[in-house]
């Protein structure tokens, strides 16, 4: 059948395809026109090539971003396509919408593109184009790139988000589309790099070049949905963070809105930050998946006990330590202020020497006036093995030689009862969130590992970069004994101690 004049146009119109051609399945399972929201129609407004979106659930993306895909392999030949999700069956579940759309496409505009191959990995259309679904997908060159739950994989399974960002986003050639969505999953790995190197650029005004992604955020109240109609009862709290929000955001919320918001806190408890952010920050604060600590940290926050908790002259600063050979040290100074624990600095570094950390500290110590109460240490200060050449080094022996004693923390059997002493101390905790920065992160990010074949978290923690912040403070929880200490100033490290 001949295309008129005024089809034609239409057909040239990529706005007007993408609300008028493709059919979907809806939140409710009806099939209905795809017709571009608010939210959508702005990403397809200021979409760069390379484009990161942090956002809150069901707002579209995943729907808009499949059927952009369509729209370009059917109106473009040789066009190559790439999906990627979390796991192999969300990758079907991709292939699977992509092809309900072009199931249900107008017969006029499938006779002129019909599909040469069909499987639940790959289609291939009869003008070239092509889409690919999968969970890594090194192979091949792409013109077209979506990375589903981005943050998710990051926290699940690093090694794959490692595999994805070595692999499938270097099979794009600059100046093609890449779109990387997800929901927060706390503050670390590359979705979060990605995302906060994107809105910093963003906030510093500056355009992003052809290999800069693009920043673009998307909150809850920019669903028209999300609102009730029967009052719900705000708190004082509640108030306050709306009068917050507005005057941060410039935004107006209804009362509708606020009710709604209310009311779905108190079903998501503490996954509301994550799964419906009102800010960026708010989104990567939120817990994370998984994490050994999430409630207490989350709860520390609310409470305002991670902020400014500066170093409190004349009082004595403890130091504990989780000691590598071939991999991170870090450790934690700590203070005893008013029958909290504050916690005023932190430090980590890999490929240095005790002398390095010593002088660290010393510095450290110098611009403060401060002094020092006592230096703990893993159960494996006085005996640690070199994996690489078997050589047995004693750093308790070390640090002695260098006018340093430290304490040594007796093993816990048992993990798992380590990470619940932590769990038990956090609430009586306070953190200066400038001096302790890195250190917050990895407590955040300490989480269990992730078991893909089952799809459950088993109970051993993940081996990564924040497993070492998280055994110096570990060392803290398991070894440190609130003592009257006497400090001899001419004396670095020599302590009397008087229980």
């Amino acid at each position: 059948m001949a295309l008129t004049p005024e089809q034609i146009r239409l057909l040239d119109d990529r706005e007007w395809r993408l609300n008028h051609l493709y059919k979907i399945v809806d939140k409710v399972g009806n099939i209905v026109q795809f017709d571009l929201n608010a939210a959508q129609a702005r990403l397809l407004r200021d979409m760069h090539y390379l484009n990161i979106l942090l956002k809150a659930r069901q707002l579209g993306f995943s729907t808009f971003i499949l059927m952009l895909a369509l729209d370009c392999c059917l109106f473009n030949d040789n066009f190559s396509v790439g999906l990627i999700a979390d796991t192999l069956d969300n990758s079907k579940k991709l292939m699977s919408r992509f092809k309900f759309a072009y199931d249900n496409l107008p017969a006029v505009v499938k006779a002129g593109n019909p599909l040469l191959t069909d499987n639940t990995e790959e289609i291939i259309f009869e003008n070239g184009s092509s889409i690919t679904v999968g969970i890594s997908l090194r192979s091949g060159t792409y013109n077209f790139i979506h990375i589903s739950e981005y943050g998710k994989i990051c926290a699940k399974d690093p090694g794959k988000a490692s595999e994805i960002k070595s692999g499938a986003l270097n099979t794009l050639a600059p100046g093609q589309l890449c779109f990387i969505e997800s929901t927060a999953e706390g503050r670390s790995g590359d979705f979060f790099d990605k995302a906060t190197n994107a809105q910093q650029l963003a906030d510093a005004g500056k355009a992003p070049g052809i290999l800069d992604y693009k920043f673009h955020f998307f909150p809850w109240f920019e669903d028209p949905a999300y609102k009730l109609d029967d009052p719900v009862v705000l708190s004082t709290e509640n108030i306050v963070y709306f009068n917050d929000l507005e005057s941060e955001t410039g935004y107006k919320f209804t009362d509708g809105q606020k009710w709604w918001y209310v009311a779905k806190a108190k079903e998501q408890g503490d996954a509301m930050n994550k799964e419906f952010p009102s800010t960026p920050a708010e989104a990567f604060k939120a817990s994370r998946d998984g994490s050994y600590f999430a409630k207490e940290l989350q709860n520390l926050r609310i409470l305002k006990k991670i902020g400014q908790f500066e170093f409190v002259a004349g009082i004595p600063v403890n130091t504990f330590w989780d000691l590598g050979i071939n991999d991170y040290m870090s450790m934690w100074l700590h203070q005893q202020v008013a029958g909290r624990h504050r916690f005023v600095g932190y430090h980590e570094g890999s490929g240095e020497g005790l002398a390095h950390y010593f002088d660290w500290l010393d510095k450290w110590r110098a611009r403060r006036s401060a002094t020092w109460a006592s230096h703990y240490g893993p159960h494996d200060i006085d005996k640690r093995q070199d994996s690489d050449s078997g050589q047995i080094t004693n750093r308790m022996s070390i640090a002695k030689d260098l006018g340093w004693t430290f304490s040594r923390v007796e093993r816990n059997p048992v993990k798992q009862n380590s990470i619940q002493g932590a769990r038990m101390i956090l609430p009586l905790c306070e953190f200066d969130e400038q001096g302790c920065g890195p250190g917050i992160i990895h407590l955040e990010s300490f989480s269990k590992e992730w078991d893909d074949k089952f799809g459950v978290w088993r109970p051993e923690p993940m081996r990564n970069e924040h497993k070492h912040g998280a055994d110096a403070f570990m060392t803290f929880s398991d070894g440190y004994k609130e003592q009257a200490t006497f400090i001899d100033p001419w004396k670095k490290g020599q302590n009397k101690v008087y229980a």
